[in-house]
């Protein structure tokens, strides 16, 4: 007999979002394969009002009514914007008495180093990388099983990551673990990792060797006929960089070839469109999310991110000419910024026409480079639950509030942009930070 697992997902979501995160479906997707295997979930919005420890406790003990506790797994995906809760929830359930095995998982474990124990005397078992097989290996089986990439509590600390065949992955739409009924809007990946080296991106892999990452070919294309035939109304891709490859061009004929008549938001890199890659978007209602972060050669390289500019000069040229709906991200609060250095980005944008332009502050992910080298460039945090950057040695945190304001004029007139820059800064003005849109719980003190 396995043991019954309860999987725990503390999500940010939108009100169109399934109710089952992606990430979460791919791993019950995977345990659902395994004949006898006993799961039950929890999912918890942490950005739908204030979440109660306690509370979360009792409703994940209630899953496990009727079984000894000492034979009951929790397993938990640790993300950024869940962290605080995710810490009170684990401490409420040893309070309450769950004498069962915690595992965690997710971002903020395969991105740390040793140490997990103290982040979490709680826990149990930590899974370093993707965790499909591995959850699946650690259920089978009671105390401490060998699993590659699984570290026990107590237990020499080797960081080593888990092991996982993307190609045999079960998906969790065509599986029904998603249910595609009435769903108009959905999240959907193609591949996992990035081959870039951006340091304050966790898409990177931590401890290997950088690689791409394909999902089964066979798979990605069952899932864009089953999307057509559902007649979803809008796709929003999560793949690090869509168009990384051949394959993304053949994705988006399959879905010309389906007759899909919804949205797809790709995130992709300027620098690598193609002209058969435009062709076939163009064929569709696509929005090109392409991540600038800054136009300076100087923050470019604080961050390990080399823009070819006149290149993606050009995409964005063309990508205009045709006609096809696009956004352009930029980043505030990155090493060697200054405020006029920010705005001279913003107005390199406003003078190509993006259309929608998006500015996000720098955040200092757990086990990012960026995170371990802050002290090179004096970068000093918000003190809030996500560490969302607000002064450097290069501005000061009245620079920063500036640049907030800004980023807050940039999302109220998303499509109808101010022609200049002055024009932007004159709604800047009466513009107040909202930092609520960043962040999963109180603010500790105020921008």
């Amino acid at each position: 007999m396995s043991r019954p697992l309860i999987l725990v997902d503390f999500c940010w979501t939108r009100d169109k979002d399934p109710r089952v995160p992606l990430g979460h479906a791919s791993l019950l997707a995977s345990l659902r394969a395994v004949p006898g295997l006993d799961v039950r979930t929890v999912v918890v919005a942490v950005n739908a009002g204030l979440q109660r420890p306690e509370e979360v406790a009792a409703v994940i003990l209630d899953h496990a009514t009727g079984c000894d506790s000492t034979n009951v797994d929790v397993a938990f995906g640790a993300y950024v914007w869940g962290e605080d809760l995710l810490r009170a929830v684990l401490s409420a359930l040893r309070r309450r008495g769950f004498r069962g095995r915690i595992i965690l998982g997710g971002p903020q474990i395969s991105y740390a180093g040793p140490g997990l124990e103290e982040l979490y005397p709680e826990a149990d078992a930590f899974v370093r990388g993707y965790g499909e097989d591995a959850l699946v290996s650690i259920t089978r089986a009671p105390g401490r099983p060998l699993v590659a990439g699984v570290h026990y509590a107590g237990q020499d600390d080797r960081c080593q990551r888990t092991t996982v065949d993307l190609e045999t992955l079960p998906s969790p739409w065509l599986t029904g673990v998603v249910p595609i009924e009435g769903q108009r809007f959905i999240r959907w990946e193609t591949q996992r990792g990035c081959p870039f080296r951006c340091s304050f991106c966790q898409h990177r892999e931590p401890g290997a060797r950088l690689r791409h990452r394909q999902l089964a070919r066979s798979r990605v294309l069952d899932e864009v006929a089953f999307f057509c035939r559902h007649d979803v109304r809008e796709i929003a891709v999560l793949d690090a960089i869509f168009n990384v490859g051949s394959g993304a061009t053949d994705t988006l004929r399959a879905f010309v070839d389906g007759g899909f008549r919804g949205r797809l938001s790709l995130q992709c890199r300027a620098e690598l469109v193609t002209p058969a890659f435009l062709d076939a978007a163009q064929m569709l209602d696509t929005c090109l999310e392409f991540g600038l972060q800054t136009i300076h050669a100087a923050e470019g390289s604080a961050i390990d991110r080399a823009n070819d500019i006149e290149k993606v000069d050009r995409s964005l040229a063309e990508v205009r000419r045709r006609s096809i709906p696009h956004e352009v991200s930029l980043i505030f609060g990155l090493p060697e910024q200054t405020l006029d250095s920010f705005l001279a980005s913003v107005r390199w944008c406003l003078e190509r026409r993006v259309p929608v332009i998006k500015a996000f502050p720098l955040m200092l992910l757990r086990g990012t480079p960026l995170e371990r080298t802050r002290h090179r460039w004096g970068l000093r945090e918000h003190g809030a639950s996500m560490p969302i950057v607000v002064a450097s040695n290069s501005f000061d945190e009245r620079a920063w509030a500036h640049m907030a304001r800004v980023a807050e004029a940039l999302a109220a007139t998303e499509g109808t942009h101010p022609v200049d820059l002055d024009g932007l800064l004159r709604l800047a003005e009466s513009c107040v930070p909202d930092l609520g849109r960043w962040q999963s719980g109180p603010l500790r003190r105020a921008a």
